[in-house]
């Protein structure tokens, strides 16, 4: 597969994730273009999301400075409210632009490779994690939503952790759920396992949590697109019911996410704000349509970065 986000000296490629499972890539190379991809989906999950916000900074600065180029930032910060990734992406290639241009440019591939280096290490520490909670055996693993190598610039979080998993011949079976309301999981989690040949089946979101509490499964695993100060986590909608079962099921429910993720500023789940997308997403009829959920601290066995194991329950 190509990169999902990539620079290519006149414009930010992506992988059009609205296109999958067939692999098309576009171009942008306007700050109104780059922000209607991030909202309609083109560019997500939230690694992507923090590269997509520093280049598009670097986009900007090309042809806007002083006020136009302040408000170009503010407006690709504010595209999408819940994933803090992408507004961290934006301060750090804005906090270079007293150097100019290039100096944005250089903040904003600075963090792509950052992101692809965070994202081994965040698979070879989860692997470790999994091996000591769960043993020695291949293992049974369910996920939500995609946190694969097509929600970052490469290999993936929650995926990645799969992947270093298989790699080691440590991955017998992986449950991905659908995902409402577009489908990530089938149209792109279960793509990126029949990529790097992994056993699996897509399950429909609603049997997720009868699928661990049937034994099917020896461990969840799944991204975040922010974690409060206190450990809880934001994720797309229909994680928290998997939490659930899993804490009654007594097996273990990781969170794998770049550092960059955990934001100390909001203090726990209640000040994350819930992006409520368009009902027509899931019926022509009214509809509530959020595309994340809080799971809290208590219900998470463990949250990976690539710096660290934390532990957020008491």
């Amino acid at each position: 597969m190509p990169r999902t986000i990539d620079w290519d000296g006149d414009g930010i490629v992506l992988v059009d994730q609205t296109a999958l499972p067939e692999i098309r890539t576009t171009v942008v190379t306007d700050v109104d273009a780059l922000v209607d991809a991030v909202r309609r989906l083109v560019v997500r999950g939230a690694p992507a999301l923090g590269v997509a916000g520093a280049l598009g900074v670097a986009l900007a600065a090309r042809t806007l400075d002083g006020a136009a180029l302040d408000a170009a930032c503010d407006r690709i910060a504010a595209a999408r409210p819940t994933a803090v990734n992408l507004a961290v992406g934006v301060g750090r290639a804005r906090a270079a632009l007293p150097g100019g241009p290039a100096a944005a440019l250089a903040a904003a591939l600075e963090l792509r490779d950052e992101d692809v280096a965070a994202c081994h290490a965040i698979g070879e520490r989860g692997a470790d994690l999994l091996a000591e909670l769960c043993g020695e055996g291949p293992l049974r693993l369910h996920t939500h939503c995609n946190a694969g190598a097509l929600a970052c610039v490469e290999w993936g979080t929650a995926l990645g952790v799969v992947r270093s998993l298989h790699a080691r011949g440590r991955v017998r079976h992986v449950v991905a759920d659908e995902t409402r309301p577009l489908l990530q999981g089938s149209r792109i989690t279960a793509l990126e396992l029949a990529v790097i040949g992994v056993e699996h089946h897509v399950v429909v979101d609603g049997a997720g949590a009868s699928v661990i509490a049937r034994g099917l499964v020896d461990a969840v695993v799944v991204g975040a697109d922010r974690i409060a100060a206190n450990g809880d986590v934001a994720n797309k909608i229909g994680t928290y019911p998997l939490a659930l079962a899993a804490a009654r099921a007594r097996i273990p429910f990781l969170v794998a996410a770049p550092e960059s993720t955990v934001d100390p500023a909001t203090p726990d789940g209640r000040h994350i704000e819930i992006e409520e997308r368009d009902p027509r997403e899931v019926c022509e009829g009214p509809a509530w349509n959020p595309a994340f959920d809080v799971t809290p601290a208590d219900l998470v066995t463990a949250v990976v970065t690539e710096r660290r194991v934390w532990r957020p329950a008491p």
